[in-house]
């Protein structure tokens, strides 16, 4: 059985649609994710998206948000020793340091971040350099008679 190289295809999808498979993919090889903080992808626009991460017990001083080579890094490390100070009877919100990693598709950015109510929102941008979106191209004289033109030489 011969392997094929689907790469060059993929170079054709745009957005966050193979970026979501890859997630997936991600969440599966990596043990220590076991799902938590659980999140959200959603696309807010045609080129906007939002990830929503439930980062209950956090705050802004205690979450990283960082993109390093194309990939998203969240990482969140609670601070104070004050477990040592309380008696739980029941200890059910996790407050335990986590990292969370996103694959960005190519010319997404991150726009701007916020907390609230619990909820870590980043919001995403897909940008095309100028060079890279398409442009209309006006139909002229044909190439032949344009060359004519250039090189001093009247048309017949």
């Amino acid at each position: 059985m011969q392997n094929f190289d689907f790469t060059p295809l993929y170079r054709t999808l745009v957005g966050f649609d193979r970026v979501a498979d890859m997630i997936d993919e991600a969440a599966k090889i990596d043990p220590s994710s076991q799902g938590y903080p659980p999140y959200n992808i959603e696309q807010t626009g045609e080129d906007s998206y939002r990830i929503e991460l439930a980062a209950a017990g956090f705050g802004e001083e205690e979450l990283t948000i960082e993109v390093r080579e194309g990939v998203l890094i969240i990482s969140g490390r609670k601070v104070g020793a004050e477990d040592d100070e309380r008696h739980f009877l029941h200890r059910g919100i996790a407050e335990r340091a986590f990292e969370r990693r996103f694959q960005l598709a190519d010319y997404v950015i991150v726009e701007a971040a916020g907390l609230e109510n619990g909820l870590l929102r980043i919001d995403l941008k897909r940008e095309l350099p100028e060079a890279m979106k398409p442009r209309t191209i006006k139909i002229e004289k044909t190439l032949h008679q344009k060359e004519k033109l250039v090189s001093g030489k009247k048309p017949n």
